[in-house]
């Protein structure tokens, strides 16, 4: 399907309140742009408290999170307690470099589901109230002097479908020129 070589999925989470950790379930499922079904920050438009403030009526671009499991393992390599849905994901990946992934790709999860990419995670103060000092270890700066933010990636449910532990992510990539992924 890509260029690109897919993973799996490890873990899924969703939390019908606005919390920071999600918790793990056997299954979730995700709407057609919505996102996951019975999630706080599943809608139309946005659903983080901060851009519902700052902007109600703005599109959600924000309907999944995903995280890239080897990011719990560095994490739990530098002394954080951390695991699938403790960063609040609803899918946790493997064997996919997910921060890599142009713009508007298309990552396709069990049998039907389909995520648009739109960006990066932009992870606010409210993760060194889960852990001190976790903002830092995923918010850095490179040699360049450029942000890098590791907290995973944002998409919008393009098909619905049910998503588990186990299932394959396929990549589709859009043409070329890609578009790097920015925070949203």
């Amino acid at each position: 399907m890509s260029e690109i070589p897919g993973g799996w999925v490890t873990a899924v989470s969703r939390d019908g309140e606005h919390r920071f950790s999600k918790d793990v379930t056997a299954g979730i499922t995700l709407l057609a742009g919505l996102g996951v079904e019975g999630d706080a920050h599943a809608g139309v438009t946005v659903q983080h408290r901060s851009r519902v403030a700052a902007d109600p009526y703005r599109p959600n671009l924000r309907q999944v999170h995903l995280l890239h499991g080897e990011l719990h393992d560095e994490l739990r390599e530098r002394g954080f307690a951390v695991g699938p849905g403790r960063l609040g994901e609803n899918v946790t990946t493997r064997g996919l470099d997910l921060l890599g992934l142009p713009r508007g790709t298309r990552l396709h999860l069990g049998e039907r589901a389909v995520v648009e990419v739109t960006g990066l995670r932009n992870p606010c103060a409210q993760i060194d109230a889960f852990q001190p000092g976790l903002l830092e270890a995923v918010v850095s700066r490179g040699a360049d002097g450029a942000t890098v933010r590791k907290a995973g990636i944002m998409g919008v449910v393009l098909s619905g479908g049910p998503v588990r532990a186990g299932d394959r992510v396929e990549v589709e990539v859009p043409p070329r020129p890609w578009e790097a992924l920015e925070r949203v």
